[in-house]
């Protein structure tokens, strides 16, 4: 009976044994996938992490990017209103600088305390961006405001100049016409001859014999005039021979003078107080050589302008 049973409980160990040792590998299995299924979380999440680093410094380096832009235009508007611009030009180097820092950054390399370094400096940059924005807007709006001052004082200088113009213009012709109207007028002009004997010969036909002419007398009086000044005025005769050529003799009173920017010769001048009376003037000349024959003219002039003239024969 006893060699019977033995071999029983041997079985039985076996079995048992066999059955720890599967549940022993179960349980390493078991601890293995677990293991594998944590580190798979792990890598996911790291991974999450390297994505997440990788997509703030994507962002970060945007908004600097934008930042520099705008700080570019700003120092464009404020250059085209001719004012400094250092301290932009100075913040738009300082932008690069970022820019090159957060190129540099590795994969994941961007650690929380970088984005929260360069997040408070975007801040930074952004305060300063709006307060420089506003001052450029006031900054126009002060150039709006002088340029509409400026261009209506313009204009109002303008419009004196035009005033002032014309009123020296206007001026200018009513000068003229004074000087126009103020100018002498000489009438009822005569010729009369003198013979060597001194007796005077008129004539209603101013024809005359030449050889008995020793002087040639001219009378006329100065017409009213209620615009000339009572002043001094000089009378200049010119005694044209048939010929052209005025007479004149230095020793005798002749010389001369300009008409309309020209000079010319007189024959013989004086002068007079002018008194708005009608008064007489008369010329005597005496050539001292024969005259010759043919029409000869007197023009009369005062102020470089003639004021009468007539004309008279020898035969």
């Amino acid at each position: 009976m006893e060699q019977n049973t033995s071999p029983e409980p041997q079985k039985n160990n076996r079995a048992l044994l066999w059955i720890a040792l599967i549940l022993v590998l179960l349980g390493i299995n078991a601890v293995l996938i677990y293991m594998n299924q944590q580190k798979g979380k792990q890598n996911e999440q790291l991974t999450a992490t390297v994505q997440e680093k990788d997509t703030k410094l994507e962002e970060q380096i945007k908004q600097f990017e934008t930042l520099k832009a705008d700080f570019e235009r700003q120092s464009q508007e404020v250059q085209a209103m001719g004012q400094s611009n250092d301290s932009l030009e100075a913040k738009i180097a300082s932008i690069n600088a970022d820019l090159l820092k957060l190129r540099s950054f590795k994969k994941g390399s961007f650690s929380i305390a970088d984005q929260q370094r360069f997040k408070q400096r975007a801040a930074n940059l952004e305060s300063q961006l709006k307060a420089k924005d506003a001052e450029i807007a006031q900054l126009k709006q002060d150039n709006e405001a002088l340029y509409t001052e400026t261009t209506t004082l313009k204009e109002r200088q303008n419009k004196l100049t035009d005033t002032i113009s014309t009123v020296v213009r206007s001026n200018q012709e009513l000068t003229e016409k004074v000087n126009i109207a103020s100018r002498l007028q000489a009438e009822n002009i005569k010729v009369g001859v003198v013979n060597s004997r001194n007796k005077e010969k008129d004539d209603e036909e101013n024809e005359f014999k030449a050889k008995r002419v020793e002087k040639v007398k001219v009378t006329f009086n100065i017409a009213r005039n209620d615009v000339a000044p009572k002043e001094t005025k000089q009378i200049m005769m010119r005694l044209i021979e048939p010929d052209g050529s005025a007479l004149y003799n230095l020793s005798t009173g002749g010389g001369t003078f300009m008409i309309d920017g020209a000079e010319a010769f007189y024959t013989a001048k004086q002068d007079i107080v002018y008194d708005n009376t009608r008064q007489p003037v008369q010329f005597v000349y005496a050539k001292g050589a024969p005259y010759k024959t043919g029409l000869h003219t007197v023009e009369l002039y005062s102020g470089g302008v003639m004021i009468g003239k007539t004309t008279f024969t020898l035969k």
